[in-house]
């Protein structure tokens, strides 16, 4: 079918491809992220329950070094804060790519003669 299709349809229609496999890499990336956010989200609340002399380790790399309870908390919000506004910011891609995909299904769908009513010549 693709090699049927005019040179401008056959670009938009890889563009489309593109398109959806960048969707699909931000999606990932979006449930990555909101699986972390939600794994230290449980782990900032689990500090709620721990005395504020317990022993604390914090990994470093391959390393466990010795923390207490305050910076613990302080380095789980931090980490949560930045894990709203990664997991924020990918969904503003995941939208604007979808909604460049839609538009350029639609351009595509116009090119090859199955848009809608309206196009050029309408209403003449």
């Amino acid at each position: 079918m693709q090699g049927n299709l005019p040179p401008e349809a056959q670009e938009k229609l890889e563009e489309l491809q593109d398109l959806q496999e960048t969707a699909q890499q931000v999606a990932t990336q979006k449930q990555q992220a909101e699986s972390t956010l939600q794994e230290s989200e449980t782990a900032l609340d689990e500090l709620d329950d721990v005395d504020a002399d317990t022993t604390m380790y914090r990994e470093v790399g391959e390393l466990l070094v010795k923390t207490d309870l305050d910076e613990a908390r302080e380095d789980l919000e931090e980490k949560v804060s930045n894990l709203e506004v990664r997991v924020e910011t990918l969904e503003k891609q995941e939208e604007r790519v979808q909604e460049q995909f839609e538009e350029l299904q639609s351009e595509l769908q116009q090119m090859l003669g199955g848009g809608p009513a309206g196009g050029p010549g309408a209403g003449a």
